[in-house]
């Protein structure tokens, strides 16, 4: 596996109706219960029917009708908001249930853009927020800041060779700070905007993108991308969570 922004992208979205969603799942960690996470959506479209729900992403509710995401998740739709859906309190994508709400605003970071790392694309900025149709009787996720070790939450695959998850996973990863990022991917690394996690042991994989990267219960960044999946040496890659521009 090359270098992915944590979706598929070569499967596209309803084999080319929308060109590519980008998002990836967690390695390592044991199945997770959704009720704990009453904050965490899994972020999807109607489209995408190769997966449960047309999952593709993950999110953070940050406020009664808003939710967190990474911007390549987003960017596709932004002219078309009501193509994507954000759903709550799903454990297993496949099981259906939970409550899903339609999105009517997109709004990406203005900084956001990609560059290279061996010829793959890197997200910097990668942030966007989603605004929904109405308001969810949820609690938020507090924002804070990095410190310790991390916690990753998807439904994504659980290694670069499976396909079939859709269960939510959650593991707990070191936070080997920016410095292993910049030997990793060097210049391509930019540690104003990027977080750094995950080990062999425990990361993140396709189908995690926009979901959380908590440490001490309060969210830090989105899983955004990395070179591979738990591969020795390269940890993943999270955007930190910020001010959109």
């Amino acid at each position: 596996m090359d270098l992915l922004p944590r979706t598929l992208v070569a499967l596209g979205v309803a084999a080319g109706v929308m060109g590519a969603a980008p998002a990836a799942a967690v390695v390592g960690g044991a199945p997770a219960d959704a009720s704990r996470y009453p904050w965490l959506a899994s972020v999807g479209s109607p489209l995408f029917f190769v997966r449960p729900g047309g999952q593709f992403c993950g999110g953070a509710l940050v406020a009664p009708d808003r939710v967190l995401t990474a911007a390549h998740c987003a960017s596709l739709f932004k002219f078309a908001p009501g193509l994507m859906t954000v759903t709550f309190g799903r454990s297993d994508l496949a099981s259906g249930g939970g409550e899903r709400i339609a999105v009517k605003k997109i709004r990406i970071d203005a900084r956001f853009r990609e560059s290279d790392f061996r010829g793959e694309t890197v997200e910097h900025h990668d942030l966007a927020e989603l605004t929904l149709t109405r308001r969810v009787a949820r609690t938020p996720v507090p924002v804070g800041a990095a410190g310790g070790t991390g916690r990753v939450l998807g439904w994504g695959l659980r290694s670069e060779k499976d396909l079939f998850n859709t269960r939510l996973y959650a593991a707990d990863v070191p936070l080997p700070g920016d410095a292993a990022c910049r030997r990793a991917y060097g210049g391509a690394y930019d540690a104003s905007d990027m977080l750094c996690a995950g080990s062999p042991a425990a990361d993140t994989c396709q189908f995690d993108s926009g979901g959380p990267l908590l440490a001490g219960g309060r969210l830090v960044a989105l899983t955004s991308w990395a070179y591979g999946c738990a591969r020795p040496g390269y940890p993943g890659v999270y955007a930190r969570v910020a001010p959109l521009r």
